[in-house]
């Protein structure tokens, strides 16, 4: 049951004012953010008309009613983001069915709805990118703390035999001790961040003949054309002269990247970085292409299909923990195997009942 996901969560509420059970609370405001809703005027509106539906199909009693958009609102105000997080987490845990080698993008995002008198909230998320899945989620404060909660998402996640994925920011010893300490391999991006060591692997890949691994892809789709060259280097004795090297964790390879794009009879050209822990080209090639699924299946759809960006939910931690909601909701469309685009899919549930039934449990 839909309920399942959040039982136990701990009521911040006083005892003896409580009128609506909390797990209640949180399946009406899934259900309605699955059935297009985004404000919450909207949410109550749509469970009151759809309050009969609700008791018959999901099983909710709502003694008291529907509870009001103030109630609801305050609840997700006081709720513990941590917890909600954690019982996500678990339940992604259950209907993932990551395979080794799969990818699990990791990337922020800020709410730029959440940008009231202190600073827009920033999201860190988990991405299984075959699964199509967001497998968790934590907050900082600012983009400049991702570094010290990727580890802690991390942590929270079960990651052995996969390959994490990041940019360069989260390109960090910790990560990568982290990562191996998970039981997964990573790919990680390389910049400037790293003086010495960037500019060490640049010049070895531009000045250096080397038998590297090597491999080659062309994609074409809606007038663009790119092509891209992968490198990957195993034999490491060049950055013997790189600070404290011997601190990045199970690291295997460095890798180039080189991409040119052609479209509309423009031509752009790029050449990226990277630190790995795979040994052979064909899956670093497969884990940098990847990585652009959060990008793309994600922060995307959250924005396009959600207009998550556009929400103004600011105090306390409701904008945190609403994003937890958005995720439940994009998973259990995610899931659906229905021809149509999540906005569609949304549209569709907020019409026809046994649509959403099926989108509702068919991830459960």
């Amino acid at each position: 049951m839909l309920s399942e996901i959040f039982e136990g969560v701990k009521d911040p509420r006083q005892a003896r004012k409580i009128r609506h059970k909390l797990i209640e609370i949180i399946v009406l405001v899934i259900v309605a953010v699955t059935a297009g809703c985004e404000a919450w005027y909207q949410i109550y509106h749509y469970c009151k008309k759809k309050e009969e539906f609700l008791k018959e199909k999901l099983g909710l009693k709502l003694e008291n009613g529907v509870p009001s958009e103030e109630t609801m609102e305050r609840v997700f105000m006081q709720l513990d983001p941590v917890e909600l997080e954690n019982r996500f987490v678990l339940w992604t845990t259950q209907i993932a069915e990551l395979m080794a080698g799969d990818s699990v993008n990791i990337d922020g995002k800020c709410l730029r709805g959440s940008k009231g008198k202190e600073a827009a909230i920033h999201m860190v998320s988990a991405w299984a990118n075959r699964e199509g899945l967001v497998l968790g989620q934590l907050k900082t404060d600012e983009k400049s703390n991702e570094i010290t909660a990727v580890p802690e998402l991390l942590n929270m996640l079960d990651l052995s035999g996969c390959v994490v994925t990041a940019d360069a920011m989260n390109c960090q010893k910790d990560i990568t001790a982290k990562v191996t300490e998970r039981e997964a391999d990573y790919v990680l991006g390389l910049k400037e961040n790293h003086e010495i060591f960037h500019k060490t692997v640049e010049d070895h890949f531009l000045y250096e003949v080397s038998a590297y691994e090597t491999k080659y892809t062309e994609d074409m789709g809606h007038g663009r054309l790119e092509k891209r060259e992968y490198y990957l280097e195993t034999d490491l004795s060049f950055l013997r002269d790189v600070p404290e090297i011997e601190k990045w964790v199970n690291l295997n390879g460095v890798g180039m990247v080189k991409s040119v794009v052609e479209q509309s009879k423009k031509v752009s050209f790029e050449i990226r970085y990277f630190v790995t822990s795979l040994a052979h080209v064909e899956p670093f090639a497969n884990s940098v292409r990847e990585h652009w699924g959060i990008e793309n299946s994600l922060h995307w759809c959250l924005d396009v299909s959600f207009n998550e960006d556009k929400q103004r939910m600011r105090t306390d931690h409701s904008a945190e923990n609403f994003a937890v909601i958005r995720h439940v909701s994009l998973n259990l469309l995610k899931r659906d195997d229905s021809k149509m685009s999540l906005k569609g899919k949304r549209h569709r549930c907020s019409y026809d009942d046994d649509f959403l039934i099926k989108v509702l449990f068919g991830a459960i």
